[in-house]
């Protein structure tokens, strides 16, 4: 996430009867569809590639997923480097790397749990960006080739396009996820999809001309003819929304800066995924973690889930981790758990 200061538009004072709303909310409805857990702990170590699996990177293992399985997770965000999957551009994926991927998919999946592949690499091959001469769209487009064919018979997979594309025209990384989504589609895979913005994806700067054309105005033409993908949107709620600090704005600002683009999203029939968020521990953030949760939940016609970061134990002392600590729940926790879905089956879903 980025730090860039923005104005609130007149959809936040439309929505403000939505967020009050959500303060006085004494009971959690039933959860959102998707509700989980980024596990970043694939992607460490993108300064060493390959890297050494279980040195420099894991992959999380039964037990781990578990954990937030029995919590009322579905989802995991498999934070993923696009490297490692194909140690060349236009190559075949690295089969002692997607072995591993598939362990953990099938273990996720024995806990009822579905993997949301995602390409952590900030729309960039090897540091250089998609869109240039040494990294074309159609080099993007043939990695998702190969892992939709890989993938498009396992509905409890999802396809994670990108994370955060930046530094790029909007219009360029337009161009490379409609190549991807196109490349999926023509390999059979009818697999649910998400879809970042340009300019980290935050949905503060969703309206923000800060990165280059705002991606309300652009992504508005991402095409997908299964007609089965969701925007998937990051923000932070630390001054700054960088995710770097471990204090937090106040409640009411936090569920305002997710607002308009709800508002957007609503008003042209797309869904929305909040992709990354994460919290300190002290009353106020968990106050924000609160009040964000419950009005995703109120406006659940937009938002389908979430997947909040994060997890692992090579980061569990990073102040938004969720790990358990010494046998102990975070403090998070407590709040996150009446948004996870306790019922019967957590849904690995059949087609989206």
């Amino acid at each position: 996430m980025h730090n860039k200061k923005y104005a609130m538009t007149r959809a936040i004072l439309v929505l403000l009867p939505f967020v009050c709303q959500s303060a006085s909310a004494q009971q959690v409805a039933k959860s959102l569809p998707l509700v989980g857990v980024n596990f970043a702990d694939p992607a460490f170590a993108a300064e060493k590639i390959p890297g050494r699996l279980g040195w420099d990177y894991f992959y999380p293992d039964l037990t781990a997923m578990g954990y937030f399985a029995d919590k009322g997770a579905n989802i995991i965000r498999l934070c993923l480097l696009w490297e490692r999957l194909q140690p060349r551009l236009g190559s075949d994926l690295n089969e002692s790397e997607m072995k591993q991927i598939d362990d953990v998919i099938a273990k996720a999946r024995s806990k009822g749990v579905r993997i949301l592949l995602d390409v952590h690499n900030y729309a960039a091959f090897a540091g250089n960006r998609i869109g240039t001469d040494k990294v074309s769209v159609q080099d993007f487009a043939d990695l998702w080739r190969r892992l939709a064919t890989r993938y498009r018979d396992d509905h409890s997979v999802i396809f994670g396009l990108m994370n955060e594309p930046v530094k790029m025209p909007t219009e360029t990384w337009l161009d490379a996820a409609n190549a991807a989504i196109a490349e999926i589609r023509t390999a059979g895979a009818d697999n649910m999809i998400m879809v970042p913005g340009n300019g980290w994806s935050s949905a503060r700067d969703w309206f923000s001309s800060s990165y280059g054309s705002p991606n309300a105005k652009v992504m508005q033409r991402t095409n997908d003819p299964r007609n089965n993908f969701v925007y998937e949107v990051h923000q932070y709620f630390d001054p700054g929304a960088s995710g770097t600090h471990a204090n937090c704005i106040d409640a009411a600002s936090a569920t305002a800066a997710i607002a308009p683009f709800t508002e957007w999203a609503r008003a042209n029939g797309h869904k929305a995924f909040l992709g990354e968020f994460g919290v300190g521990a002290d009353s106020n953030c968990l106050d924000a973690l609160l009040r964000v949760l419950q009005f995703m939940q109120d406006n659940r016609d937009v938002w389908i889930g979430w997947t909040y970061w994060a997890a692992g134990p090579w980061s569990k002392d990073y102040f938004t981790n969720i790990e358990p600590d010494g046998g102990l729940d975070r403090p998070q926790m407590a709040v996150l758990e009446k948004f996870l879905d306790r019922g019967s089956g957590h849904g690995t879903g059949q087609s989206n």
